[in-house]
């Protein structure tokens, strides 16, 4: 079974950056892609970005284009989310996702908290 771990969340004032790790405890026939997906409370989980293992092809939400940057290192399993010029509706815990690009929902880490304070 994939494990996936976040790490980077935290509070951070509008504007502000932050930048989010997400390690996976191995690759398998199921594992082309992952990225990151964010859910806001009494909303539901929506898609933020996501980055081919294979192609290093990326895709990202409307919302995300130009402000997020979603990168890989491949040789250790990792893909990480740098956020740039957040925004209180940024806030959410966002969880890293493994398995199918563009779409990578088959494995799912435990989510990191970004509060983003007006």
């Amino acid at each position: 079974q994939v494990q996936l771990v976040e790490s980077g969340g935290g509070l951070v004032q509008a504007g502000g950056s932050l930048r989010l790790s997400c390690a996976a405890s191995q690759r398998t026939s199921s594992m082309y892609g992952m990225g990151w997906f964010r859910q806001a409370p009494g909303k539901e989980r929506e898609f933020v970005a996501s980055i081919s293992l294979v192609t290093s092809s990326t895709s990202y939400a409307d919302s995300a284009k130009g402000r997020f940057t979603i990168s890989s290192a491949n040789a250790k399993n990792t893909v990480y989310l740098q956020m740039n010029s957040l925004k209180p509706d940024d806030t959410a815990v966002y969880y890293c996702g493994g398995g199918y690009y563009p779409f990578p929902n088959k494995y799912w880490g435990q989510g990191t908290q970004v509060t983003v304070a007006s």
